[in-house]
């Protein structure tokens, strides 16, 4: 009988383990990041895992409920002391059946992400649409009878100039006791989408209360999802707070999510519960953070990409899957934070979530255009959000593009030999000196390079534990720089390349980056599919920009805006050794951070933002990569290093590449110019 094939999440490490082995046993052969404090005793529960069920087409696996064993004494008495979540296993019980998939929580990896998706400082004026509002309000008159909200709404309309406001219940049934205790005098919380339009109150407090009263700009991504607290008086940043995506366990790229809705049932639905209740916990941690009663954040932007958009709504993403990729719709959506699941906010608090530019061009680009405002731009600006599904738009004053490209989870650290999400002791900066071949790199969390003294004490605690996206990009584009890799992306061999830190691997080679192992640490390599997953990533990435060029019909553009908060990280230089965007002078690229979010604050912070982006959306041109022609062929050009047959003449000016060839089985051969 073939033994069971278990696959881990987010990692995408996978490995067969023989019947009745442990979750906790088949992550540590595996080198699965599962956390353990208590030697699998079912005493800490932080090998907490989430088994999947269902049909997974991205991994070629269909997974029955009973893959793990039963549900055990030791698990049962854990749950009844401290609580499980539904569908969590204790992975030193749960034994393997069959073939499983299996997502690693952020709360049980050892190494437990960094969100790197801090709040850029932005001037915006203030407008938002929640406001606090002090009156003072007639008194009952029992010869003149009208309710204590109507002669609230007079006040309003008297005192402010405001339309009349719906309460909710809550705040209704709070009403009375707050304008007694208040001696006809209160405070409201008034919000209004739009200047001319309806009005509600959220909140209300006896006599004068100036706040402060907050916003939450939420931005939803595949993989990770950020969070800015905002003080929706000042616009000022209180706390940013971000945790993965749990969709993750159903798949690592929008298509696997919307394929797991197709092939299951319940799929959609499972990955809606699964975002909603991570979008909850997140209000509730960010509220922690920053100090505040939860229920002090009245309203709150959503951005997200397509899939995100509709499985955060309750939509079926399926339509997303298939031509012509219809949304159910494109415009911005007001809702309850109740409508989403939010009950850690106010009860009556409002969300607003931006609208979509096109089937795969989501809120998250709108979010970016309204940041970077590249129709106010003199010259032709490439902005990419680099994610694992990147959104590019290309403008200026005259004409503004968008299309999405496809590019996987590579540049987060996944589908990496040695990958893993920016975390303290994940290598996240290389270089390799061209002439000994010999490596030096840092790692989250300390900022010595590794050749400096002191560097082996300083990083004691977490030790160097794999490579982060950022570390993999360099890492490639440098060992391209030292001759260790050719035009087509081939590593090669000792003998070629004169440094042994290049070692077989069956049929090809990898780069030994650091040895960490006589201290019980990790080998961390460059593998030869390492660099291939990179390939095919930035490959989707430039394919997309250079059919937004065409569209334009240009070759070359003024500057390039990396933005995401991956993008953030990104060495110019780097990229554009690996051919992830096109030749400019370094100088003319730049990092806007996580400008998604930055436009999500903005919409929370203005009106007037909102009303822009809804205008804007609607002339950004639409690229759909999916059924153009020449994508193929632009992404099978782009697969070399850097580019098969665009040239890079500023690359050139700092960075010559040398011509090596490795596909020779000898000696590396020079190419002919």
């Amino acid at each position: 009988m073939t033994d069971p094939l278990v696959i881990f999440t987010p990692s995408g490490k996978r490995g067969r383990v023989p019947h009745g082995t442990t979750v906790l046993e088949a992550a540590r052969k595996l080198g699965v990041d599962l956390d353990s404090v208590c030697g699998g005793r079912g005493i800490c529960s932080k090998c907490q895992v989430t088994p999947g069920t269902g049909q997974f087409p991205k991994h070629g696996v269909t997974v029955s409920a009973d893959a793990l064993s039963p549900f055990n004494a030791v698990e049962q008495r854990y749950d009844e002391k401290r609580g499980l979540k539904p569908g969590r296993r204790l992975g030193c019980q749960a034994q393997i059946l069959s073939d499983v998939v299996l997502d690693v929580p952020p709360e049980s990896q050892l190494h437990r992400q960094v969100v790197r998706k801090a709040a850029e400082a932005r001037t915006v004026d203030m407008d938002p649409a929640t406001r606090l509002y002090f009156v003072e309000v007639a008194e009952p008159d029992m010869h003149a009878p009208t309710g204590d909200l109507e002669r609230l709404n007079a006040a309003l309309a008297a005192q402010w100039d405001l339309p009349p406001a719906h309460a909710p219940l809550p705040v209704l049934a709070r009403l009375q006791k707050a304008l007694r205790a208040g001696q006809w005098q209160v405070t409201v919380a008034l919000h209004q989408g739009h200047a001319d339009g309806p009005a509600q109150i959220l909140d209300i407090w006896p006599g004068f209360f100036d706040g402060p009263i907050y916003g939450m700009a939420i931005d939803l991504g595949s993989t990770t999802i950020a969070a800015h607290l905002t003080d929706l008086a000042t616009g000022a940043v209180v706390a940013s707070a971000g945790v993965m995506n749990p969709q993750i366990r159903f798949g690592e790229d929008l298509m696997s999510r919307v394929s797991h809705a197709m092939m299951n049932p319940d799929g959609a639905e499972e990955m809606t519960v699964a975002v909603r209740g991570a979008l909850d916990d997140l209000a509730r941690a960010i509220a922690q953070e920053g100090g505040i009663d939860a229920a002090a954040i009245l309203e709150a932007t959503l951005v997200c990409n397509p899939v995100m958009h509709h499985l955060a709504l309750g939509i079926d993403p399926v339509e997303l899957g298939q031509a012509p990729f219809a949304l159910a719709t494109s415009d911005a959506v007001n809702l309850s934070a109740a409508d989403l699941g939010l009950g850690a906010l106010n009860p009556a608090a409002k969300v607003y979530v931006l609208p979509l530019i096109a089937g795969h061009v989501g809120a998250d680009a709108a979010a970016v255009a309204l940041s970077e405002a590249p129709e106010k731009s003199d010259d032709l600006v490439l902005i990419v959000d680099v994610g694992t599904n990147a959104e590019i738009i290309l403008g200026d004053r005259s004409r503004v593009l968008a299309c999405s490209s496809p590019t996987g989870p590579a540049f987060e650290g996944a589908q990496i030999s040695s990958g893993q999400r920016a975390a303290p002791g994940a290598i996240e900066r290389v270089r390799i000196d061209p002439e000994t071949k010999e490596p030096r790199f840092r790692v989250i969390g300390c900022d010595l390079w590794s050749d400096e003294d002191g560097f082996e004490q300083a990083v004691g605690t977490t030790g160097v534990t794999g490579i982060c996206g950022s570390g993999i990009i360099e890492a490639v584009a440098e060992m391209r720089m030292a001759g260790l890799v050719d035009a087509g992306g081939l590593i090669g061999s000792a003998a070629q390349t004169g440094t042994s830190r290049c070692t077989p691997e069956g049929r090809t080679h990898s780069y030994v980056l650091h040895d960490g192992t006589d201290d019980g640490g990790p080998l961390v390599t460059v593998t030869q599919g390492d660099i291939r997953a990179i390939q095919l990533a930035k490959s989707a990435l430039y394919a997309g920009a250079r059919l937004l060029m065409d569209r334009r019909g240009v070759d070359r553009v003024d500057r390039v805006v990396l933005a995401g908060a991956f993008g953030a990280h990104i060495s110019p230089l780097h990229a554009m050794v690996l051919g992830m965007i096109p030749d400019v002078p370094v100088d003319r690229v730049r990092s806007a951070g996580n400008a998604a979010g930055t436009g999500a604050r903005i919409a929370l912070c203005s009106r007037a933002a909102r009303r822009l982006i809804e205008g804007n959306v609607r002339r950004i041109e639409k690229v759909e990569t999916a059924v153009e022609p020449r994508f193929q062929d632009h992404f099978v050009a782009a697969n070399a290093l850097p580019h098969a047959s665009d040239p890079f003449p500023e690359l050139a000016k700092i960075a010559p590449l040398p011509q090596v060839d490795f596909n020779t089985g000898g000696s590396p051969r020079r190419r002919r110019r």
